[in-house]
């Protein structure tokens, strides 16, 4: 029996991406169909018409629906990209798959789309030294965290869960960490990221580009959104394969290409966006309180949260995805170097 494979999240900047790259890498023969998760029925028609993919619509958050849409169309593959605040809806999948493999003797694999932010100093992770994503200990190190804000629990406990499910259940599961994804997006709606799009907003509602950090060696991986997909790609590419890829504990799959300094994004996005009238000036300084409080308002967050979007430490290392040969195209200067280019994209899209 051939894979048949789920990809959840197709219209949004990560799934859409991924989506876009599909028909344009060559994938093992071992697959016999692509399903897509939508919830419009123009969503459905831009994936049917677009990449070929059968539209599925159900709820994730019900057990029983997730079951029937799983188990009825006998999908083995599910990249998960739609919620990892909390592990409801992954518990389903997961022992969705369990019953597939039980039924069919095909190996299942779940692959959870988690976040940089879990391996960073908001969680409480190690951040002193370079933390490579094959740490061997990597999954006890998760699971003794104290996040600095208790909304991180949940999410945490989520990529714990989705491991340890690997082992009770026997569904191999991966858990795929973006980072600060950048570039224009290449899917059918969501065309922009996250966390460059927070510095903008922000700073709109500041009138300034302020430093979230303590210190100016606060760093964070990045990743063109390109090779953002091409891991996604590589990991299902040694699936097909047979090839085995680390799941479970040894699972963790960082999507970087190397790390840059916040200050230095901060300072280069800046420039575009004085050139802009976004805001006054160019320099970039410290944030005080009432700084804070601005930024908040624009982010529509507490002030408490305004560092958990823009800012804080993460040495997370890539290193899993060059086992599977997965090569970035694009080097960590890169964001740097596009910082007007990517500015400008999210400017026109939210037309500030």
């Amino acid at each position: 029996m051939s894979h048949r494979i789920l990809i959840t999240g197709a219209s949004g900047y990560l799934g859409g991406s991924l989506l876009a790259r599909w028909n344009t890498v060559n994938l093992p023969p071992k697959y016999d169909k692509l399903f897509t998760l939508v919830r419009t029925d123009d969503q459905a028609s831009a994936v049917k018409q677009l990449y070929g993919a059968t539209p599925l619509k159900f709820d994730t958050k019900n057990e029983s629906a997730v079951r029937d849409a799983i188990v009825s169309n006998k999908i083995t593959i599910v990249f998960f990209l739609v919620d990892a605040t909390s592990a409801e809806s992954q518990v389903f999948f997961i022992k969705a798959l369990a019953e597939v493999k039980n039924s069919t003797g095909i190996d299942v694999h779940f692959l959870h789309t988690s976040g940089a932010k879990l391996f960073s100093s908001h969680a409480g992770t190690p951040h002193d030294r370079p933390l490579p994503d094959t740490t061997p200990d990597l999954y006890e190190i998760q699971k003794a965290q104290e996040p600095l804000l208790e909304l991180l629990k949940p999410a945490i406990g989520a990529n714990n869960t989705v491991v340890e499910l690997d082992g009770q259940l026997g569904v191999h599961t991966y858990v795929f960490v973006p980072c600060i994804v950048y570039g224009q997006g290449e899917g059918f709606a969501n065309k922009i990221s996250i966390q460059t799009v927070a510095i903008i907003k922000a700073a709109q509602a500041a009138r300034r580009v302020y430093d979230v950090n303590s210190t100016g060696q606060a760093v964070w991986p990045v990743c063109h959104i390109r090779d953002n997909s091409s891991l996604y790609l590589q990991i299902l590419r040694s699936i097909l394969a047979g090839e085995n890829p680390s799941h479970g504990k040894q699972g963790y799959y960082l999507a970087a290409s190397g790390s840059i300094a916040w200050k230095d994004l901060y300072s280069v996005m800046a420039q575009t966006l004085v050139d802009h009238d976004v805001v006054d000036d160019a320099t970039v300084v410290p944030a005080s309180d009432e700084a804070l409080e601005m930024m908040a308002k624009g982010l529509g967050c507490p002030k408490e949260s305004v560092s958990l979007q823009l800012g804080g430490t993460c040495t997370f290392t890539a290193r899993n995805g060059e086992q599977l040969g997965w090569i970035p195209e694009y080097g960590a200067d890169h964001i740097l170097e596009t910082a007007k280019e990517e500015v400008e994209l999210i400017l026109d899209t939210l037309k500030l």
